[in-house]
């Protein structure tokens, strides 16, 4: 009796140690498969429009490196700050569930991280697949610092359309000469509207309509025959762009992270801050192998100033080794004011899943909202505002 309880005793032991030791694995195992990334905000020299100057970075690249995740996982950035004023990062479109603490506005969900700190964040990607970015979300930093999210269908699963050759980020962004915190402490000042930007740029580089840019130009290298998926950021501060590819379609199948029923276009319209997900197919044949792609501003009034400049990228066959060639440059590109233009590709977004969101019909009540730009009167009339005020948004 006394042997047998002592041997149960002993198994019951082992059994608790095995438990254990499996769920220590497990822990461990988990731990290893969560995706860790750092993130070291820091200045860095870039010369772009024939002049150099310091931005800030996130290590050390512009645009900033691209995060990749799986539909409902949960990834982990640590946030370095080696530069000289406070900043935060948002995750813009991730919805965070029950996690607002992570979603990063300054002063608005958690205390800026100060020079020399730093701050663990903790992303949740719930139901989002596709394209979204993060940036900084204090003051005017997010003019450099910004990157691409890449969200990918969870594990098993696929696209609902056709699988690309390759998948190319497209980062459009906006470059002044001046320092950046200077702009925002001068436009803060005046009561007016910030200097407009001297270039618009595409994955960093203004392209070659700008002076001393050439050398730099975004080249995307395809092979006829095959089919790209682009997934485009408009990271410019306050600029709606419109964008096309010289002689070739786009086929919209996403937006912000969400499917969209594909419709195919000459251009595209994307908001600050908005992203899209465009088949490209590489389908033109020799002798031309250069074609501009190429973004400029979409403003709905002529009266109010903007940067009418236009960036461009090369694409570029890689059948023809020839570099000579002068590019064509896409005819279908609306011109800045064209509005017609503007609603015709918003009203072909339409839901892949419209089911999944059912409206009743017909509605009951209607609201209507207003935003508009309102100003302050300034002693003297002295701002730099509409008739001497001071601007100020509502």
């Amino acid at each position: 009796m006394g042997q047998s309880f002592l041997s149960f005793e002993m198994s019951l032991s082992n059994a608790i140690l095995f438990s254990f030791l499996l769920s220590f694995t497990i822990i461990i195992d988990c731990e290893a498969r969560l995706r860790h990334h750092k993130f070291i905000v820091r200045e860095a020299s870039y010369t772009r429009l024939c002049e150099t100057k310091n931005i800030l970075t996130v290590n050390g690249q512009f645009p900033g490196p691209t995060l990749y995740a799986y539909e409902g996982e949960t990834i982990y950035v640590k946030v370095y700050n080696r530069g000289r004023q406070n900043i935060t990062i948002h995750w813009h479109g991730v919805k965070q569930p029950r996690n607002p603490w992570s979603d990063g506005p300054q002063y608005i969900t958690q205390c800026p991280i100060r020079p020399g700190d730093s701050f663990n964040y903790k992303i949740i990607f719930s139901m989002e697949i596709g394209t979204l970015w993060w940036h900084a979300h204090s003051d005017w930093s997010r003019a450099t610092v910004h990157g691409p999210i890449i969200v990918y269908p969870k594990h098993g699963t696929t696209y609902p359309f056709p699988k690309p050759h390759q998948e190319v980020p497209i980062i459009f962004g906006e470059w002044w000469k001046e320092d950046i915190i200077k702009v925002l402490r001068e436009f803060v000042a005046s009561g007016g509207a910030p200097r407009l930007s001297d270039a618009y740029t595409i994955n960093g580089q203004p392209g070659d309509l700008y002076p001393c840019s050439s050398q730099g130009t975004f080249n995307l290298n395809v092979t006829y025959g095959k089919r790209y998926l682009l997934r485009i950021v408009n990271a410019a501060m306050d600029e709606i762009l419109f964008f096309a590819i010289a002689n070739h379609s786009l086929t919209v199948v996403g937006a912000d992270a969400s499917y969209t029923k594909p419709f195919t276009t000459e251009y595209v319209v994307i908001s600050p801050g908005q992203t899209l997900d465009c088949l490209l197919e590489a389908n033109q044949v020799p002798p031309r192998s250069r074609y501009y792609m190429a973004a400029r501003p979409y403003s709905s009034n002529a009266n109010v100033a903007f940067d009418n400049t236009t960036t461009t990228g090369i694409l570029h066959y890689d059948s023809d080794n020839n570099n000579d060639n002068v590019p064509i440059f896409p005819s279908s590109l609306p011109f800045y004011t064209d509005t017609n233009a503007a609603f015709r590709f918003l009203g072909g977004l339409k839901s892949l899943k419209p089911l999944l969101f059912p409206l009743s019909a017909p509605y009951d009540t209607q609201i209507i909202s207003t935003v508009s730009v309102n100003t302050l009167p300034c002693r003297n009339n002295s701002c730099s505002g509409p008739n001497g005020s001071r601007t100020w948004v509502f």
